[in-house]
Formats: C-alpha cells, sequence, structure tokens
C-alpha cells in the first residue's frame, strides 16, 4: 500500500540526488527545471514496473493465466483513469495511445468530414493541437492579449459568425510556454451554446492540479481530453485519449492487428470500442506506469502538488522582477496558472543563457519556442517581415525564450542556486558571453 508520511515529496522521485560532471570538471548535483518536456520518474513506478514484470504476457492474446491477468489489469486501468479525470464512461471510452500528439491526430481523422468543417484553434496551442488539423479543416485562430491569455470576447465572436458551423474548438488546458491556465469549463459552456464541441489538450494541465470533465449534461461538459504519462512522472510511452464514443463511426486511421473482430479478403468487420482504435500489441508496461503514477498523484493529493508548484512559481517571479537585466514575458501577476516561467536576459540569446545555467550550475532548463511558434512569435512581437527572412536565411538567430518548469519535487533549494547564477550572468554578462559565444560542449561526442 503507498501512502505518505510526509511533506516531502523529492523522496517519490528517481534520480534526483544524481551527480552530473560539468565541462569545467567539477561535479554537481543536476537540477531539473525542464518538467514541462518530461519529467523523472517516480520510484513507486519503477517499484510497480519491476514488480509486475514476471507476470507480464499478451494482452487479449491468450487463454494462459498471465495472459488473462495482463488483460485484466490493462482493461482495468480504464476506469482508473477515468475516474482521475471524472469521466463518465457510460458516454465516453478511455483510448490508449503513444502519446498527446497521436491522440489529437486521430481525433482528427474522425472528425473530418468535409474540407468546409470548421475547426478553431488558438494561438497559444503548442504545434500538436494546429498542425493535425491543418489541411483537412477550414482551421481559425483564437486571438490572444500581449500577455498571452485568450481573448474570450473573440472566441464568442468566432461562434457567432459561423453560427454552428465549427465542428470542435481545440484548446490548451495550460500554456506549455506561459502556463497560463484557460477556463476550460466556461469554454466549453460557450461551445456547447453554439452547437460545437471542445478539446482539452491537458498534457500541461492533468499533472499539475485536479482536472473535472463534468458530466455529459452539463453546459460545462469536456468533450474530448488528451494527455500524456511521460509528462506525469511515467516513463514507457502511454497517452489518453478520452472522447465519446459516437464519433468513432469511421474506419480506425491506423489499422492491423487488434482492431477487427472479422477479416476476409472482401469484407472487415471492426471490433468494439475502444479496441478498434488501439492497434498492434497494447502498451501494457507504459499502462501499469501510468496507473500507478495516478496512484502516487492522488495520494499526495493534486490541491498540494498545484500549491507547492505556485509557492515556488510566486517566489521564483517576485525575485526574478528584482534583478535588472531579466525580461519576463506572460503575465507575472496572475495565479491561474501552471509552474511555467519564460524569461530572458537582455544582450544574451536564450540558447547561450540555456548553455550557462546546465554548463555553469548543472541546472537544466529550455530553450527556443517549445513547440509553439506562432504563440512565441506573438509573445516576441515578431514580425512577418522578419519571419520571411528567416525562412529564406535559416542561419538568422532563431526567437525564443529560456523556459523555467517545475515539478512537484523541486524545492526553494533549487530555486535559490538558479537565482544566484542568474544574478552573476547580469553582473558580468559580457564575460559569460564572450566564454559560451562560441562554446560548444558535448558530453556525449559522437
Amino acid at each position: 500500500m503507498f501512502t505518505i508520511d510526509n511533506a516531502d515529496f523529492r523522496g517519490f522521485v528517481s534520480g534526483l540526488n544524481t551527480t552530473i560532471p560539468l565541462p569545467s570538471g567539477r561535479y554537481t548535483t543536476a537540477i531539473n527545471f525542464d518538467n514541462a518536456a518530461t519529467t523523472p520518474a517516480f520510484n513507486y513506478v519503477l517499484h510497480e514496473i519491476i514488480r509486475f514484470a514476471p507476470w507480464y504476457s499478451s494482452v487479449h492474446r491468450g487463454t494462459g493465466f498471465k495472459s488473462q491477468f495482463s488483460s485484466s489489469l490493462y482493461e482495468n486501468s480504464r476506469r482508473v483513469v477515468a475516474d482521475f479525470v471524472n469521466a463518465d464512461l457510460t458516454n465516453s471510452t478511455v483510448i490508449y495511445l503513444k502519446n498527446t500528439t497521436e491522440a489529437i491526430n486521430k481525433v482528427s481523422h474522425h472528425l473530418c468530414n468535409s474540407p468546409e468543417d470548421i475547426i478553431l484553434s488558438t494561438y497559444m496551442e503548442h504545434h500538436s493541437n494546429d498542425l493535425p488539423w491543418r489541411g483537412r479543416f477550414q482551421l481559425e485562430y483564437i486571438s490572444i492579449d500581449p500577455k498571452g491569455r485568450l481573448d474570450l470576447k473573440d472566441l464568442k465572436a468566432k461562434l457567432e459568425k459561423y453560427n454552428g458551423r465549427v465542428r470542435l474548438v481545440a484548446v490548451t488546458g495550460a500554456s506549455n510556454v506561459t502556463g497560463a491556465v484557460n477556463p476550460i469549463h466556461t469554454i466549453a459552456s460557450l461551445c456547447h451554446n453554439y452547437g460545437s464541441r471542445i478539446l482539452v489538450d491537458g498534457a500541461q494541465l492533468i499533472p499539475h492540479g485536479g482536472f473535472n470533465m463534468r458530466p455529459h449534461d452539463s453546459e460545462e461538459h469536456i468533450d474530448f481530453l488528451v494527455f500524456s504519462a511521460h509528462k506525469m512522472y511515467a516513463p514507457f510511452g502511454i497517452g489518453v485519449l478520452v472522447a465519446p464514443k459516437e464519433v468513432f463511426e469511421k474506419s480506425p486511421d491506423i489499422v492491423g492487428g487488434g482492431t477487427v473482430d472479422l477479416v476476409t479478403h472482401d469484407y472487415i468487420k471492426w471490433a468494439q470500442l475502444p479496441q478498434r482504435e488501439e492497434a498492434g500489441t497494447p502498451n501494457l508496461m507504459g499502462v501499469i506506469a501510468l496507473i500507478s503514477s495516478i496512484r502516487v498523484l492522488k495520494t499526495i493529493g493534486m490541491n498540494k502538488i498545484s500549491a507547492h508548484e505556485l509557492s515556488l512559481t510566486g517566489f521564483l517571479i517576485n525575485e526574478l522582477k528584482k534583478i535588472e537585466g531579466i525580461e519576463l514575458y506572460g503575465d507575472t501577476e496572475s495565479n491561474n496558472r501552471v509552474a511555467i516561467i519564460p524569461f530572458n536576459i537582455t544582450g544574451i540569446p536564450h540558447d547561450i543563457t540555456a548553455k550557462i545555467l546546465s554548463y555553469e550550475g548543472g541546472i537544466a532548463v529550455r530553450n527556443g519556442c517549445f513547440c509553439a511558434q506562432p504563440y512565441v512569435q506573438r509573445l516576441l512581437n515578431i514580425t512577418p517581415e522578419y519571419i520571411e527572412e528567416r525562412i529564406n536565411d535559416p542561419s538568422l538567430p532563431h526567437p525564443g525564450f529560456v523556459r523555467i518548469s517545475f515539478g512537484l519535487y523541486n524545492t526553494y533549494q533549487e530555486v535559490a542556486v538558479l537565482i544566484d547564477i542568474l544574478k552573476k550572468i547580469v553582473k558580468d554578462k559580457d564575460y559569460y558571453y564572450k566564454l559560451y559565444k562560441n562554446f560548444d560542449y558535448d558530453y556525449f561526442p559522437k
């Protein structure tokens, strides 16, 4: 039985006290502030994987004890996932995929009936909630304000403009760039009032706070939810799609083993949901990791996780505001966010700042556009002319930020290390810029 004895969340996470080498030859304890990309694994998840491994067998493929045991675990896991996000499996189904990206592509496939159908995405989206809609639909984007927050008036205006023709509003639950959390239930109500549906990309939201899809008869019901286990301390490559059963009327987008009940050279009878949408051998280890992670998150308490991460976020934002030469982006006054902070140091490109943090302090961050280039372009006020120049000359500097993203295990002590290094960089910009401008250190040379 998994229990919590104290509030020290670090004990739940693997690899946090790992010592790593720096280019200078000294060693330091690694600090990971890149949790928005992927999180380390829970120790309990790894324990459960190893504990289950002797019983691992084929799913839906055999009559042996281990096969039946594996199949039972796999199928019963859907209820664990549904309970975690408050989904009703009477009308919805839980489908396992590789990740959020594949889940959105699957929804795009099944919703596409006519090139005249309209999808509304937003300027905030990860490419995975943008590119799958292109080419199959008429696609428009809901605008944002100067701080990167969604413009709900623009959403309403577009829903009114198309008057029932919008098939879906595809919106991120929380931005992977600014951390801004969208009012998804308000958006859902707007969508339903205009005969549309809502898809929430929950990749950045699900690991950081409680989620409620709401009942199907509620105006605030979330029709489609997608998220990935690798961002919630569960590696092994599993993603989740929770969706209305009735949308899966077409042939599956990926076909083959496991998707059919009967096949001849002239006839195909597709299997029932959700099996028909899960082609090939199921990722049972990924599912074991996911439900183990959910068990840990629920035991800790999503409210506790959110409170801790937002406390760290508020502390760091306040400290960064005191450092002259650091520019913050997004709405730094709002608590309606997850623990993501984008910033730049004036006069030092984002990629060099990231190098310095890694090579001087063993601090892992992410830099660039975070697979959300249109959003970053808006936040940085990049002109169409410059974008055209970069298209024609890829050697031009790539716009972007440095991104800090916290997990439940990060500490004030780690944040203090970051602040100390940033102060040193800002105090002696020329030194650090010249030192790392052309410094390309490869820990693992090819």
